[in-house]
């Protein structure tokens, strides 16, 4: 039935939505996290709350948890003045717990911990409470416990968030300064800007400035989500919602951008950094004449996630695509099925590389996305000084009985221990330094395995360090397959090039004449599967007579076949590619 989301449980409490079950997921709303039961984009909401007789006007940002997502936690935190940290009481703190908290630590703002799901039967709220304490030293002699399902302890939670966390310091007499935090594409009145007012007074028919671009909009309409759009005629400092103002292209958006009254310029707020793609993977239609409609699809969705970067590419093998950057394998495999769901189409997706540097002897650098830019032996011999690779720090949270098997993992993934520590009696939070190039293939698939389910992972980019890489082709018949060679390191080769070679001569069909599979690094042949070739029996209309009959048609055959494998070039089907990178190329060693 999906996830029942405690915020509901307020909005609820505070009649902003009806009590009925219709919206128990109505803060997530697109179709992606209703199956899925994740959340994938902020979504905002104003509630009007009665407390001690006053009337409260209270603005809740629902943030995803996953760690592809920060950047929408990063941003919305930025809009907030505190946040409300919310702690599974049967599976306690996870990594991603630990990374919102530093977010919302290092913006200085007041953290409120809420102990959720106390009714079910594996709940131990005690051991989560002493948890939360000893790692984040946060006061828990007033902490909520509450089930978001049957609604115990959710009225509990308004009246803390009133007491502790301080209302905004922004000066409605002040001139206008409004912060953008969000945007979305709206079909007919194109971009919808999210803006928290932190001073002065924003109305319908206001002429407004972008300090980012310095371009100039008129306010269409104005107002706040409750949960969906209500027209307000204005907003004023202290508040957040939504403005229509004739912005046609998603780009003029700039997410960090200060807005002012065109009369009244104002110093710009601190913005943030621009999203940083950690994984690139190429998108090509499985049919080339649904090229168009699949561009068109590919510009609707990234309207709306500007996190996306897109350039177009041409790959030999599978024609005209896209070199698409992600945050993460999981924003890849949601936007993969965006498209798929949303958009209909059929798309195959290359193996996901990430962004290599390579250090030339001049002093000079370059970022490579894409195997086919990887540079060639001589290059190498001449010009490169030093090939580098991303590294992240990983934080992983885990039961102590499973210690033993996710360090052999990380090991086994290149992976450097930094430090372990016990937040309680029974589980361990380690730290390690790992290539971000062994996190984006299975990492995360075999943690869970060798953790039975229980450990959880979050990383952060830490810059990069000088590696051993090379560039893995695949040749077939001799003529290398653009879409299929990859960046591995070196350790990797022989493991992955068997496994490849074996996994192609599965999925290529045979053909009349003789097909060779190898996997090679640069001029070196690393592992060969031989497809042989369909037969005809020309011996079959022989019966008796000369052996010397039979074995000149023979002859004539193999003649014939050798002709055909010079002359012949093997096109592999789009199935093949399919099938192959459906099947995953995996590059973990051997267990």
């Amino acid at each position: 039935m999906g996830k029942v989301h405690w915020q509901i449980g307020l909005l609820e409490l505070t009649g902003t939505i009806s009590s009925n079950h219709l919206h128990q997921q109505v803060l997530d709303k697109l179709t992606v996290e209703r199956e899925r039961g994740i959340t994938v984009k902020a979504q905002t909401c104003s509630m009007f709350y009665k407390y001690n007789n006053k009337s409260y006007l209270l603005n809740l940002i629902d943030t995803p948890g996953h760690v592809d997502f920060n950047y929408e936690v990063s941003r919305s935190l930025a809009a907030c003045q505190g946040t409300i940290l919310l702690v599974d009481s049967s599976q306690g703190i996870q990594a991603q717990t630990v990374a919102n908290f530093f977010l919302a630590f290092n913006e200085g703002l007041t953290v409120i911990p809420v102990i959720n799901k106390i009714d079910l039967p594996t709940a131990e709220p005690d051991r989560v409470v002493n948890q939360i304490e000893s790692t984040f030293e946060l006061d828990v002699s007033n902490i909520a416990l509450i089930s978001a399902k049957s609604g115990v302890g959710v009225d509990k939670i308004l009246p803390i968030v009133i007491e502790k966390i301080p209302p905004p310091s922004g000066n409605i007499n002040k001139p206008l300064k409004a912060f953008l935090f969000d945007s979305w594409y709206d079909t007919y009145v194109g971009v919808v800007c999210v803006m928290a007012i932190v001073d002065g007074k924003l109305q319908k028919g206001d002429k407004i400035m972008s300090a980012y671009s310095e371009k100039k909009y008129e306010v269409i309409d104005i107002g706040i989500m409750h949960p969906e759009q209500v027209t307000t005629g204005y907003l004023h400092a202290g508040q957040v919602g939504y403005v229509i103002c004739s912005m046609k292209v998603a780009a003029e958006a700039h997410i960090g951008d200060t807005f002012y009254h065109i009369k009244n310029p104002v110093e710009p707020l601190p913005g943030f950094e621009p999203a940083k793609s950690m994984v690139f993977a190429g998108v090509f239609p499985t049919d080339t004449n649904e090229f168009s409609r699949l561009d068109e699809s590919i510009t609707k969705l990234t309207l709306n996630d500007a996190s996306v970067s897109v350039q177009k590419e041409t790959s030999m093998a599978l024609g005209q695509g896209w070199r698409i950057g992600f945050l993460g394998t999981l924003h890849m495999d949601v936007f993969r099925q965006r498209l798929e769901e949303e958009h209909d189409a059929n798309i195959i997706i290359t193996r996901p590389t990430v962004p290599y540097k390579i250090i030339y002897r001049d002093g000079s650098s370059k970022l490579i996305r894409n195997p086919a830019e990887f540079p060639d032996s001589m290059e190498m011999q001449n010009k490169v000084a030093e090939l580098q690779e991303p590294i992240v720090m990983a934080t992983i949270i885990l039961p102590e009985d499973y210690m033993g098997s996710v360090m052999d993992l990380c090991g086994s993934r290149r992976g450097e221990q930094l430090e372990y520590n016990y937040m309680d009696e029974s589980r361990v939070i380690m730290k390690y330094c790992i290539p971000l190039a062994e996190i984006v293939t299975d990492f995360h698939d075999e943690l869970k395995s060798k953790s039975s389910g229980y450990a959880s992972l979050d990383y952060e980019d830490i810059g990069y360090q000088t590696t051993d890489i090379v560039k893995l082709n695949v040749l077939i018949n001799k003529k290398p397959v653009d879409a299929l060679a990859a960046i591995l390191h070196r350790s990797q080769v022989t493991h992955v090039g068997r496994e490849w070679t074996k996994k192609l001569s599965e999925v290529i069909p045979k053909q009349l004449y003789e097909v060779v599979i190898q996997t090679a690094v640069g001029g070196k042949v690393i592992a060969r599967e031989t497809i042989s070739a369909m037969r005809k029996n020309v011996t079959a209309k022989c019966y008796g007579g000369d052996v010397t009959r039979k074995m000149k048609l023979l002859e004539k055959q193999k003649e014939g076949k050798k002709k055909m494998k010079m002359i012949g070039n093997i096109e592999l089907p789009q199935k093949a590619f399919y099938d192959f990178l459906s099947k995953g190329s995996g590059t973990s060693k051997k267990k």
